[in-house]
């Protein structure tokens, strides 16, 4: 099957500042490609680049193996490709339905009699809600209201209802607690049985591992490793998407450390006993 998103060699620089260097993978219907690393390692490059607000300086980037260069956001989502970033573009005082369809209102009537069509727009958002298994108790409560996870879902169905093909999610699990990130990794999955190209943002291999297909591993602009699930176990991602030698380099030095400051307790213990005192 071919990639619905795929990109070879992609790299950005600003002015002499190298952002992303020969990062390449792919994103097929049906499967989620997870993009991890640390603070720094390029994951908001990438996205800006495959959603449009940036353009790439280096590489190839594909839909459907035909060569692209995305030139807006609006370009990007006219092919496809809808971001849901971690602030997720909602206005906390307005109802879910209106969040539902903010920017793209649905109307009736023509003319100077053309008005927003409210009752589709609740229907709409209860339906396809729960299509992706989602229960608002109320869509006409203030969005704000719900919880984390509950928000994201939102968005994601939302993306979804507006003919997404490529889903990039932008650490939606970030900010939230054990119970909503389950709640909100349970609907990346919903996303992928329903044949969409997920792509996953994440710093936590433990959120990634258990609904990836895919992993890019990216450490300071550039990509350390892209695997298939078969390919790599969950503590061999997380060992590299941590950076194994500076943990094993931290490891020896607090070990030093520990038993420095062993042996200067020692020495003051003796000291102390020689001179008739109480050790320290």
């Amino acid at each position: 099957m071919t990639a619905v998103l795929s990109f070879r060699g992609l790299g950005k620089n600003y002015g002499n500042i190298i952002a992303l260097r020969g990062v390449s993978s792919e994103v097929r219907a049906g499967s989620v490609t997870c993009v991890l690393g640390d603070n720094g390692a390029g994951k908001s490059t990438l996205i800006k680049i495959l959603s449009g607000v940036h353009q790439h300086d280096e590489g190839t980037l594909e839909i459907d193996g035909e060569p692209v260069r995305l030139t807006s956001p609006r370009d990007a989502l006219d092919r496809g490709i809808a971001t849901v970033y971690q602030d997720l573009a909602l206005v906390p005082l307005m109802s879910v339905w209106r969040n539902f369809f903010l920017g793209a209102e649905p109307t009736r009537g023509f003319g100077p009699f053309r008005r927003f069509d409210v009752d589709f727009a609740r229907r709409t958002t209860r339906a396809e809600l729960a299509a992706m298994g989602i229960d608002i108790r109320d869509p006409d409560q203030p969005i704000g209201q719900l919880s984390g996870g509950e928000r994201q879902s939102v968005a994601i169905a939302r993306a979804v209802y507006f003919g997404a093909r490529v889903l990039i999610l932008d650490e939606p699990t970030s900010a939230l607690g054990v119970k909503q990130a389950g709640v909100v990794l349970r609907y990346i999955v919903q996303a992928r049985e329903r044949g969409l190209a997920v792509l996953f943002i994440t710093h936590n291999p433990h959120h990634a591992y258990p609904v990836g297909d895919r992993f890019l591993i990216l450490n300071r602009g550039r990509a350390i490793g892209d695997y298939a699930k078969s390919e790599i176990s969950r503590d061999e991602l997380t060992r590299l998407m941590a950076g194994g030698a500076e943990l094993e380099q931290l490891s020896h030095e607090l070990a030093e450390l520990s038993n420095r400051a062993a042996g200067e307790t020692g020495v003051g213990t003796a000291v102390a006993r020689d001179s008739g005192g109480s050790p320290p």
